[in-house]
């Protein structure tokens, strides 16, 4: 038990008791986050920005950040902008954001900054796909990584340097419009698709609200009569993202992480009857080094000559045997009995998958 057990995670996914709030099942169509990002310049740098001989459009950003302030630079002049560099800036507009409220930013260097620590982002306007611009950034950094190198070559570096946060680091300029409020109805939509948590819902809400008033789409989305009136819909909503559901049972699967070797295997899984051996060949390879002597009067050398050794040893295969309708605490054991490591668990469960004998979806990631 401990060897598999300090090779991976097995979680078992058991359904939960307990019902659960509307509102953590899903979302209300349209209410939803918008994504804006921006291009601009941090300033301040002790001497960790950019190296503009390989990064040119450094240098152009900042003579264009110049010229916006009446700057000409000499033609030709390749300033070096040690405490300077180029960074993308990303944010969330979140659903009915107003103007002149303020959300957090994410900076990134996009050249060869070593660090961004200590810096200062210039004003940047972050735009949203359609070219608009729906906020605009700029703040004093706050990087958690950390870089320090030395004149030999060697560094050390702690965390993501050339990456920063900026609380609070951009004014929303525009919102965006909504149709929150303009028809007679709203669609909820669940997070994980199932057509049995969606007709769960739709009845519990016939239920409370009447007959009608809800009505499941398909596994994901289920139509809702609500009242036009904004502050009636307001509160309507708060009353349904309240109420608690009985989620359905998540269908039966095997998660596999190929890289990292973590299984997951739900409470569902089970398997026909079915008969595996486990066993490995332990390959042993070991060299000696040896005198090779020449005949006497050859007129040869003495030579040091390396001998192999190669071994091999089988361990004794082990079987065990599934019964009818296995369930996850008996997979777990039997996994456990024959000393399967990480990837031995992932090729057992492959083989039987293609031996029909898995009832799970296996997700190989």
């Amino acid at each position: 038990m401990r060897r598999v057990l300090s090779l991976l995670l097995l979680a078992a996914v058991v359904p939960l008791a307990h019902a659960e709030r509307l509102k953590d099942l899903g979302a209300v169509a349209g209410v939803r986050t918008n994504q804006l990002s921006g291009y601009g310049l941090v300033v301040g740098l002790d001497g960790t920005g950019d190296q503009t001989s390989q990064t040119e459009f450094t240098i152009q950003s900042f003579k264009s950040m110049l010229s916006r302030y009446g700057i000409t630079l000499p033609p030709g002049a390749k300033p070096q902008l040690k405490n300077v560099a180029a960074v993308m800036v990303q944010a969330e507009l979140p659903p009915f954001a107003k103007p002149g409220q303020k959300i957090d930013v994410t900076v990134s260097s996009i050249g060869n900054a070593k660090s961004l620590r200590g810096g200062m982002l210039l004003m940047t306007p972050l735009k949203g796909v359609d070219g608009q611009v729906y906020a605009v950034a700029q703040g004093n950094l706050v990087v958690v990584g950390i870089g320090v190198s030395a004149q030999d070559g060697s560094s050390v570096t702690v965390n993501v340097p050339s990456s920063g946060r900026i609380p609070n680091g951009a004014i929303i300029e525009r919102g965006v419009g909504s149709h929150f409020g303009m028809n007679n109805y709203l669609i909820f939509n669940l997070h994980s698709p199932d057509f049995t948590t969606a007709q769960r819902v739709a009845s519990a809400i016939n239920r409370k609200l009447g007959p009608d008033t809800a009505r499941a789409l398909d596994a994901v989305s289920i139509q809702i009569a609500a009242p036009r009136d904004s502050d009636q819909r307001v509160a309507y909503l708060s009353l349904l993202e309240n109420m608690e559901i009985m989620p359905g049972e998540a269908p039966a699967r095997v998660i596999v992480n190929a890289r990292t070797g973590t299984v997951v295997i739900g409470s569902h899984v089970r398997v026909t009857p079915t008969a595996v051996s486990h066993g490995n060949i332990i390959v042993t390879i070991s060299e000696s080094p040896t005198v090779s002597q020449p005949p006497p009067f050859s007129g040869g050398e003495t030579q040091t000559v390396q001998q192999s050794d190669i071994a091999v040893e089988a361990e004794d295969g082990r079987m065990f045997l599934f019964q009818p309708g296995t369930r996850l605490e008996e997979i777990v054991r039997a996994v456990n009995q024959v000393g399967a490591a990480a990837a031995d668990l992932v090729a057992i469960l492959e083989a039987l998958k293609q031996a029909g004998a898995l009832r799970a979806e296996l997700i190989i990631i």
